[in-house]
C-alpha cells in the first residue's frame, strides 16, 4: 500500500524543537543542481567593512556558482574597474576574487575605496555588497611633554591617555617599565576611553612609570605613551616643604586629608544619553571619586534589569547588556555611594537599529506558465527603505518584463516563461546601514530527480525518531510518496510524518519499523524513486549499575557497570570521575565491567560514573564515593611536609638565577627531595611548569632560564606521604630577549590544488619564541631547478599557500623562527609536492581472459608517470552486469561495482561473476586526487554453469496408482536449460528403499504426472535441471498414493496431501503373503495377529528401539485421537524423522540427541541417505547410490535392498 502524505503543520512536544530546526534549514533555500541551466548565485565574498594588512596581498573575495559559469566584472567607487590596465591587479581563474599584488609595489591606500562585483550569465546577474577596502593603521603617539604630577595623600587623579586614532580602534592598557600590568581595584581603574582613574590616591600610588600601552591586533604592533610621573606626599611632608619654602603660598593646603562624599570623574552632569544600534552590546560607564572609596550600584529606572544578558565589569563601574534590542531603552541610573553620601547619574539609553530581515528573499524555480512570489521584508530603527534591482540594475529602469508585478516588498510572477529568468536584488537601508539580498527566479521544465543516496542504510535505536532522506527537485515541484517494501505496508499518518523537503519521520521507531522504504516523487514530467534501508537497533542498557560505597581510607573499593546492548553494535565503557577523567594512578584499575580503587585517600571521593558508547548512543550511571577516616590509633601522627618559605632570588644572571628557601615542618616524615615550579606570568599568566627536582637536604638550587619570560618560583617538600602544598611564590625576574633558539617543527608541504604548494607547520609557543615579534620565515624552490630559493616572512599563522605552481613538482621547503632579536639556527631541508591533478591518461591494452562461469582475469598496460600527475594509488575496475531488454534497462539501475588493485598492479581477477552472462568492464588510474578517464569498455561473457535446485516441488493429486508433480524453474539457471532428472523409487514399510527409476522430462515442463504406480505406497522423489555445462542441485520429496475404499488410514492422511511421517501398513505387504501362500493356516493367523497388533498400536522392532532411547522428540501414538506424534506433520514437516530435504551444503548434521544410530544398524554403522534419513538398519553391505546431479552420495543399493525382503 501506498502513503501519499502532503506536508501539514503539527504541535510539536519540546524535545523535537531541535529535529525541526535541523529539517527547516534543509529547506530554507530549494538548490538546483549544478548541472542544470541557472542564474549565478553569489556564494562567498569579503566582508562589507574589510580592514586589510598593508604589509600584505589584497584579496577581495567573490565567488559565485551558476551554469553557464558566470563571468565577473567589478566597479571601484562606482565606476567600472578595468583590472586588464593595472599590472599589479589579477583575478583568479573561474572566479572573481582579486588578488592586489602590493608586497612588490605599490601602497595599500591606492587602493583604498568601495567595491562591488557582478556575476553574470546568459540567465541574469548577481552583485556583491558594497565593500569598503580600507588599510589598518597604527600611528605613533604624538611627542609630548609630561610634567610629574605631585598631589597629596586622598586626593582624585586622572592619568589620560589619549592613544593616537587607529584602524580598527587599539586595545588600551597600563603597565610599568617591567611590562607588568598595574594592579586595578574599586579604588583604581581602567576607564572605557582608556584614562587611568584614581577615587583617592594613596602613597604606595608614587611611581615614575605609569606607560599607557595601544595594541594594534590588525597589524600586532604596541604602541607606548611616555611614562607619567606620580608623587604622592602626606600632610608632614607636605608641611615640611611648606616651612622650607614659606614664600610658596599657593601650594597644596596643608590641611589633613579629609573624608568627602562621592563625585562623578566620569560622565560629567547629572544626566547624559547614549545611543547605541541593535544587537551590539551597550557599554554604560560610571567612575566616581570620594574618600573613603565609593561603591557603584546600577538600576533601570522604568524596568527590571535583563537576568541573562547583564554583566558588571571593571568593579562595577562598567554596565554592559549584550544582544541589546529595541526593549532595552530607557533611563538607568549610576549610584556612587560610601559613608559620607550618595551621587546619582542618570543615562538615557536609546536603541536604534540598522537594517535586518523578517523575511529574506528565496530562489524561485518555476515551471513555464506557473506563478509565484518574491517577498523581501526587514525591519530597522528608524524603518528602512526597500528597493529592487535586476540583475543589478533599479528595477525602475530595468528591461519591462509582463510576468511582473511589483508590490512594496512584494514581486507578483504570473504565467512565466523561460525569457522571466533573472536575478533580483533586494536593498534594505536606513541610516545605520544596509542589506543586500540575491534571489533568482529560473523557469526550468525538468521532471523529477532524486537527490539522496541510492540503497542508504540508516540504523536509528528503537524508541527514537528515525529520519530517512528523500532529497528531490524538479520542476513544477514535485509531490513525494513513501512505499514499504516490495508489497507494499499501511503506512498511517498517525505513525509516519513526511517533511516538506521529502525527508519521511517514524516519531517513534520500532523494530517491526525495520525494512526497505521507496520514495516516489512526480510531477508531470516524470516519475523518480529510490530506496533506502532502515535497520532499528536494541537500545543499550546498564542493567548493574554502581552502587554508593563508604570506605575507610587506605582500603580497596569496587563498582561494577554491567551492559546489555543490540548484538551488532559493540560498547566502549569509560569511567569518569566527577566528570573528568579518571587519575592518571597506577591504583586505578579498570577491567572489563569493574573499577577498582586501590589504597583509597580523601582526594579519591567524588562521583564515579560508567558511561557504556556505541556508534548509535550512549548510557550512563553514576555513584558517589565517600572516603572516611580510620579507625584512630595511638600511633604519632604523620603527614606530608609544611610547605617551605621564605624564598628568595640571588646572583641573577641572563640565563641563570639562584633559588634559596627555608623548609617546613617535616611532619615526622623526613623530606626526601623538593621539587621546584615556575610561572611565565607574561606567557602564561597562572600557569605552573615542572622546573627541577633537588635532594632533601638541600636547600638553594641554581636553576636554568630562558629568555624573555618573566619568572616566578614555587617549591614544594616530598616525604614518603606525598608532597606539601606550593610555597609562595618567589618575586618576579624578567629574563632579557635573545633570538630563538629552535626552529618550527611538523613542516610539510602538500598542495591542496593542482596549481598551489601549502606550506604548514607547527609554530613556536610564546615560551619558545624568546623575545618579541616572533615571525616565520619560509623559504621554497624547485627540488629539480636551478631556481633561487623564494622566500616570505609571516606572523602568526601557520600555513602559508605558494600559489601557481606546475602541478605535482617537488620542492625543497624550510621554515625559520626570527624575532625582534634576531634569526634562529639555519633550518633543516624539507621536501614536499605541489598540488595533484586528475590523471590524464586511461590505461591501455585491456584485457580480459574468462577464467570459468565465476571468474575473469583482467590484463591493463601501466599509464606513463607523467601522466598521472600525483601519487599512485592503484588502478580501479568497473565493471557491471548488462540487463536484458530495452524496457528493463531503462526501469531498473544498472549496478556498477568496483574493484581497486593498490599500488602499480597491472592485473587482477574478478570474483563472484555470474555465469551465461554480458559483462563490460574498464579501468582508471588513481592518484590522491581522484580517478583518471577511463578505459574504452571491454566486454566479456562467461559461460554457462550448472543451475540451481528447481526452486519448488510439489506433489498434488494423489490416486491409487498415480502422483502428480509440480515445479517451479530453478531461481538461477545459469545458462540454457536442456532437460529435468526426475529419479524416485519407493519405500516400504520397513523403510527399505525399492528400485530407483530414472526419467528425463523436458526444459519446458512444469509439471509431470506418473502413472502405474503402487497403490498406498510411498515413494521418495531426487529432481533436478540441467545446461550445458551439466547437472544441477537437486531436490527431493515424499509422498504416498492412496489405498482403495477397503484400506484403513491414520485420521492425518487425506487425499492430495503428502505423508511427512513414517506409517507401519502390515496389510499392504504383498510380499509377504506371496512368501507364506504355501501355508494357507499360517497366512490366515498372520494376517489375524497383524490386524490385531495394528488397532491395539503394538510395536515393531525400531519402535521398540526408539521406546528404549527415549528420544525426546519421538512421541508415541495417542490413543485418545490415533494420530502420530512422532511423525506428525503440524511439528517440521518432515516426512522423516531425521528430514528428508539435503542442506544446502549437501552435508548431513547430527541431530542434538542421545540416540546413537548404531542401534538401529545392528552391529553395522549407520548412515544417512540423500534426506538424513537412517538406512543402515536395512542394509546387508554399503554401495554406491546412482550419481544424482553433481554428486553422489552412500546409499544401499536398489538389488540388496530387495534382497533383504526374503
Amino acid at each position: 500500500m501506498q502513503l501519499k502524505i502532503m506536508p501539514k503543520k503539527k504541535c510539536l512536544p519540546v524535545g523535537r524543537v531541535a529535529l525541526i530546526l535541523y529539517l527547516c534549514q534543509m529547506i530554507s533555500a530549494l538548490e538546483v543542481p549544478l548541472d542544470l541551466v541557472q542564474p549565478p548565485t553569489i556564494i562567498r565574498q569579503s566582508p562589507k567593512d574589510y580592514i586589510i594588512d598593508p604589509r600584505e596581498n589584497i584579496v577581495i573575495q567573490c565567488e559565485a556558482k551558476g551554469k553557464p559559469p558566470p563571468s565577473f566584472s567589478w566597479t571601484r567607487n562606482g565606476t567600472h574597474f578595468d583590472i586588464d590596465k593595472d599590472p599589479l591587479v589579477t583575478m583568479k581563474p573561474g572566479s572573481g576574487t582579486l588578488t592586489i599584488n602590493i608586497m612588490s609595489e605599490g601602497k595599500a591606500e591606492t587602493y583604498e575605496g568601495v567595491y562591488q562585483c557582478t556575476a553574470r550569465n546568459e540567465r541574469g546577474a548577481a552583485i556583491s555588497n558594497n565593500i569598503v577596502v580600507r588599510p589598518s593603521r597604527s600611528p605613533l603617539w604624538t611627542k609630548e611633554k609630561l610634567e610629574p604630577i605631585t598631589l597629596r595623600n586622598g586626593q582624585s587623579l586622572v592619568l589620560p591617555c589619549r592613544p593616537p586614532l587607529g584602524l580598527p580602534p587599539p586595545i588600551i592598557f597600563w603597565m610599568d617599565n617591567s611590562f607588568q600590568r598595574l594592579p586595578q581595584s574599586e579604588r583604581v581603574s581602567q576607564g572605557l576611553n582608556g584614562d587611568l582613574y584614581f577615587s583617592n590616591v594613596l602613597p604606595e600610588d608614587t611611581r615614575e612609570d605609569y606607560i599607557c600601552y595601544a595594541r594594534f591586533n590588525h597589524t600586532q604592533t604596541i604602541q607606548q605613551k611616555q611614562p607619567i610621573s606620580v608623587k604622592v606626599i602626606s600632610v608632614d611632608e607636605l608641611n615640611d616643604t611648606i616651612a622650607a619654602n614659606l614664600s610658596d603660598t599657593e601650594f597644596y593646603s596643608a590641611k589633613p586629608n579629609r573624608e568627602r562624599p562621592p563625585t562623578f570623574l566620569t560622565p560629567e552632569g547629572n544626566t547624559s544619553n547614549k545611543e547605541e544600534l541593535r544587537g551590539n552590546v551597550l557599554s554604560l560607564e560610571c567612575i566616581a571619586e570620594g574618600l573613603p572609596t565609593p561603591v557603584i550600584y546600577w538600576i533601570k529606572e522604568d524596568g527590571t534589569l535583563p537576568i541573562n544578558r547583564t554583566f558588571y565589569r571593571n568593579f562595577k563601574k562598567t554596565l554592559q547588556i549584550i544582544q541589546v534590542s529595541e526593549a532595552d531603552s530607557g533611563n538607568y541610573q549610576c549610584i556612587a555611594k560610601n559613608a559620607l553620601g550618595a551621587i546619582h547619574h542618570t543615562i538615557s539609553v536609546t536603541v536604534k537599529a540598522a537594517p535586518y530581515w523578517i523575511l529574506a528573499p528565496q530562489n524561485l524555480v518555476l515551471s513555464p506558465g506557473e506563478d509565484g512570489t518574491l517577498i523581501c521584508r526587514a525591519n530597522g530603527n528608524p524603518k528602512p527603505r526597500i528597493s529592487w534591482l535586476s540583475n543589478g540594475v533599479p528595477i525602475e529602469i530595468a528591461p519591462d518584463d509582463p510576468s511582473r508585478k511589483i508590490n512594496g516588498d512584494t514581486i507578483i510572477f504570473s504565467n512565466v516563461q523561460e525569457r522571466s529568468s533573472a536575478v533580483y536584488q533586494c536593498n534594505a537601508s536606513n541610516e545605520y546601514g544596509y542589506l543586500l539580498a540575491n534571489a533568482f527566479v529560473n523557469v526550468l521544465a525538468e521532471p523529477p530527480r532524486i537527490l539522496t543516496l541510492a540503497n542508504t542504510l540508516y540504523q536509528v535505536i528503537a524508541n527514537r525518531p528515525a529520519l530517512l532522506d528523500c532529497a528531490f527537485f524538479g520542476s513544477p515541484l514535485p509531490t513525494v510518496e513513501w512505499f514499504k517494501e516490495a508489497k507494499g505496508s499501511a503506512l498511517r499518518d498517525d505513525i509516519y510524518i513526511l517533511h516538506e523537503n521529502g525527508t519521511l519521520e517514524i516519531p517513534v521507531a520500532q523494530k517491526d519499523s525495520t525494512g526497505t522504504y521507496t520514495c516516489v516523487a512526480r510531477n508531470k514530467l516524470g516519475m523518480a524513486k529510490n530506496e533506502v534501508h532502515l535497520e532499528i537497533k536494541d537500545p543499550t542498557r546498564i542493567i548493574k549499575q554502581p552502587e554508593y560505597a563508604v570506605v575507610q581510607r587506605g582500603s580497596t573499593v569496587s563498582f561494577e557497570c554491567k551492559v546489555k546492548h543490540d548484538h551488532t553494535l559493540t560498547p566502549t565503557i569509560t569511567w569518569l570521575k566527577d566528570n573528568g577523567e579518571l587519575p592518571s594512578d597506577g591504583r586505578f584499575t579498570v577491567d572489563k565491567d569493574h573499577l577498582e580503587v586501590a589504597d583509597v585517600k580523601d582526594g579519591d571521593g567524588g562521583t564515579y560514573t560508567c558511561v557504556a558508547n556505541t556508534t548509535l548512543d550512549m548510557v550512563s550511571a553514576s555513584a558517589m564515593l565517600s572516603v572516611v577516616a580510620p579507625t584512630p590509633t595511638p600511633a604519632p601522627i604523620y603527614d606530608v611536609p609544611n610547605p617551605p618559605f621564605d624564598l628568595e632570588l640571588t646572583d641573577q644572571l641572563d640565563k641563570s638565577v639562584q633559588l634559596s628557601w627555608t623548609p617546613g615542618d617535616d611532619n615526622n616524615s623526613p623530606i626526601t627531595k623538593f621539587i621546584i615550579e615556575y610561572e611565565d606570568a607574561m606567557h602564561e599568566a597562572g600557569l605552573w611548569h615542572h622546573q627541577t627536582e633537588v635532594s632533601g637536604t638541600q636547600t638553594t638550587a641554581q636553576l636554568k632560564l630562558s629568555p624573555y619570560v618573566n619568572y616566578s618560583f614555587r617549591v614544594m617538600a616530598v616525604n614518603n606521604l606525598g608532597r606539601s602544598l606550593p610555597s609562595e611564590p618567589s618575586e618576579q625576574y624578567l629574563t632579557k630577549a635573545a633570538e630563538p633558539d629552535t626552529n618550527p617543527t611538523a613542516v610539510e608541504g602538500l598542495g591542496s590544488e593542482p596549481d598551489n604548494l601549502v606550506i604548514t607547520w607547527k609554530p613556536l609557543n610564546a615560551f619558545e619564541s624568546n623575545g618579541p615579534g616572533l615571525q616565520y620565515k619560509v623559504s621554497w624552490r624547485q627540488k629539480d631547478g636551478d631556481d633561487e630559493w623564494a622566500s616570505v616572512v609571516v606572523a602568526n599563522v601557520s600555513k602559508y599557500i605558494v600559489s601557481g605552481t606546475p602541478t605535482f613538482v617537488p620542492y625543497l621547503i624550510k621554515v625559520q623562527a626570527l624575532n625582534d632579536v634576531g634569526f634562529a639556527p639555519e633550518p633543516a631541508v624539507v621536501m614536499g609536492h605541489s598540488g595533484e591533478d586528475l590523471p590524464m591518461v586511461a590505461p591501455g591494452n585491456v584485457r580480459v581472459n574468462v577464467v570459468n562461469s565465476t571468474l575473469a582475469e583482467v590484463h591493463w598496460d601501466p599509464v606513463p608517470l607523467k601522466s598521472i600527475r600525483g601519487h599512485l594509488q592503484g588502478y580501479r575496475l568497473y565493471y557491471w552486469k548488462a540487463q536484458e531488454g530495452s524496457l528493463k534497462r531503462n526501469r531498473r539501475h544498472i549496478e556498477k561495482k568496483i574493484l581497486t588493485f593498490q599500488g602499480s598492479k597491472t592485473h587482477g581477477m574478478l570474483p563472484g561473476l555470474e555465469p551465461f552472462s554480458h559483462y563490460t568492464l574498464n579501468v582508471r588510474v588513481v592518484n590522491g586526487k581522484g580517478e583518471g578517464p577511463a578505459s574504452p569498455d571491454s566486454i566479456f561473457n562467461t559461460p554457462e554453469g550448472v543451475p540451481s535446485a528447481p526452486s519448488s516441488l510439489k506433489i498434488v493429486n494423489p490416486t491409487l496408482d498415480s502422483l502428480t508433480l509440480e515445479w517451479d524453474p530453478p531461481s538461477r539457471p545459469n545458462g540454457i536449460l536442456t532437460e529435468y532428472t526426475l529419479k524416485y523409487q519407493p519405500i516400504n514399510s520397513t523403510h527399505e528403499l525399492g528400485p530407483l527409476v530414472d526419467l528425463k522430462i523436458p526444459a519446458n515442463k512444469t509439471r509431470w504426472t506418473l502413472k502405474n504406480l503402487n497403490f498406498s505406497t510411498r515413494y521418495k522423489f531426487y529432481f533436478y535441471a540441467q545446461t550445458a555445462a551439466g547437472s544441477g542441485s537437486q531436490i527431493t520429496e515424499e509422498a504416498v498414493t492412496t489405498v482403495d475404499e477397503a484400506g484403513i488410514l491414520p485420521p492425518d492422511v487425506g487425499a492430495g496431501k503428502a505423508m511427512a511421517s513414517r506409517q507401519v501398513d502390515i496389510a499392504t505387504q504383498g510380499w509377504f503373503i506371496g512368501l507364506m501362500c504355501a501355508v494357507a493356516l499360517l497366512i490366515l493367523i498372520l494376517l489375524i495377529v497383524c490386524f490385531i497388533r495394528r488397532n491395539k498400536g503394538g510395536k515393531y522392532p525400531v519402535k521398540e528401539k526408539e521406546d528404549a532411547h527415549a528420544d525426546p522428540e519421538i512421541q508415541p501414538m495417542k490413543e485418545d485421537d490415533g494420530t502420530f506424534g512422532e511423525y506428525s506433520d503440524a511439528e517440521d514437516h518432515k516426512p522423516l524423522k531425521k528430514g528428508s530435504r539435503t542442506p544446502s551444503d549437501r552435508t548431513v548434521k547430527k541431530e542434538d540427541s542421545d540416540d546413537s544410530l548404531v542401534d538401529y544398524g545392528e552391529g553395522v554403522n549407520g548412515q544417512f541417505n540423500e534426506d538424513g534419513s537412517f538406512i543402515g538398519q536395512y542394509s546387508g553391505k554399503k554401495e554406491k547410490e546412482p550419481a544424482e546431479g553433481n554428486e553422489s552420495s552412500e546409499a544401499p543399493s536398489p538389488v540388496n535392498a530387495m534382497n533383504s525382503f526374503v
